[in-house]
């Protein structure tokens, strides 16, 4: 007599009756029936060990592992006339073959998932690089087009952009550069004057603010601020469909929208660059009078005196790429946005930190090459 015999198997019910010892030696012959029986589905399972004459912990771990099986089937699993010794190692094998399962679903988590995590995280990486070439292509593209046809540019959303992007962000880029100059003069004051190097501080200032400084510092202010509104801009319209809804009517988002944003920053962003030179120094001249003693007078005389006019060009010279940069970035994140409010969010503060990031990587790579060509 088989150790593990079905009695009935059909759509209500599954009855099993499991005879004599229930061990290592006689499970190996009744494991394929075990095995088949796992795989189907019963609203009820019926178990009877009477005539068990002896049960060890492989036949237990058997009994467990069909138990939950049936259990995550939704099975209602009865098993019947089991003796006391028998229902405990029942329960002990049950007990480890949980712990076993916990055990593999946190070395699945702990290992597995930064796997899983980094691989998404190269495909999304690829896509969106593969994006952003599209993007990219199409844009210049469509710059080209505009030269053979001026006439189809929007002069008047670009005007309204370098409103917007330009002017209106002064009086915080104002704020920005006159501190920056501020603490740059304060604290190279603290050196100099122990030297008795007084003077030199117009160097330090006006140099350091026109050539680096300056273009950095308005260039963080305007990715902070414009690309973040060009992403949330354009990601709405695309929530909205009124992307799909301009292209449906035979115009495109990269004209309409991208273009006119691109051009404003490159305009914009030299003026703003200027700006900032004149607000910085004008902060390092403050304090090179209350803490140095040195007047506005002497402070412009030296400053003519000393600065070279490529230093201030070299500042402007950076302002167009950067603007560039931020519009662009921007505008890619903005048509990256998906069907949700929460996309836009996310996107956005990529938007920020992704232009901020390149606008600083780019001023490195340009501050590289020119002090490598003597410059």
């Amino acid at each position: 007599m088989s150790s593990f015999e079905i009695i009935q198997e059909d759509k209500t019910l599954c009855n099993i009756k499991i005879n004599n010892n229930f061990d290592k030696e006689s499970i190996k012959a009744v494991y394929s029936k075990v095995k088949k029986i796992k795989n189907k589905k019963f609203p009820l399972v019926k178990i009877d060990c009477s005539d068990m004459k002896a049960l060890d912990y492989a036949g237990a771990l058997i009994l467990a592992d069909l138990s939950a099986t049936f259990c995550q089937n939704k099975s209602s699993i009865v098993i019947t006339d089991m003796d006391p010794k028998s229902q405990h190692l029942l329960f002990f094998a049950r007990k480890n073959l949980r712990q076993k399962s916990q055990i593999k679903q946190i070395k699945e988590i702990f290992f597995l998932a930064p796997i899983i995590k980094a691989g998404k995280y190269v495909i999304d990486s690829i896509e969106s690089f593969i994006f952003f070439l599209s993007f990219l292509g199409e844009s210049t593209l469509q710059f080209f087009r505009i030269l053979m046809t001026p006439w189809k540019f929007r002069y008047k959303a670009t005007a309204v952009h370098i409103e917007k992007s330009g002017a209106q962000a002064l009086p915080i880029v104002a704020l920005t550069s006159f501190l920056v100059g501020l603490v740059i003069a304060y604290q190279g004051a603290e050196q100099l004057v122990k030297f008795g190097a007084n003077i030199f501080i117009v160097d330090m200032v006006s140099i350091s603010m026109f050539r680096e400084l300056a273009p950095l510092i308005a260039a963080i202010v305007i990715a902070g601020r414009s690309a973040s509104a060009y992403t949330a801009e354009i990601g709405t319209m695309k929530i909205t469909e009124e992307i799909d809804a301009m292209r449906s009517m035979g115009f495109s988002p990269i004209v309409f929208l991208v273009l006119p944003r691109i051009f404003a920053l490159l305009i914009a962003m030299p003026l703003i660059v200027f700006f900032a030179d004149i607000v910085g120094v004008f902060g390092g001249m403050i304090v090179a009078k209350s803490s140095l003693g040195i007047s506005y007078t002497e402070f412009i005389i030296r400053a003519r005196d000393v600065v070279e006019i490529k230093h201030i060009l070299i500042g402007l010279f950076k302002a167009p790429f950067f603007g560039l940069l931020i519009a662009t970035i921007g505008c890619f994140r903005g048509f990256q946005v998906t069907g949700s409010t929460e996309s836009i969010g996310r996107y956005t503060t990529i938007s920020v930190v992704n232009a901020i990031f390149w606008v600083i990587a780019c001023n490195a790579l340009i501050s590289v090459i020119l002090t490598e060509v003597g410059i």
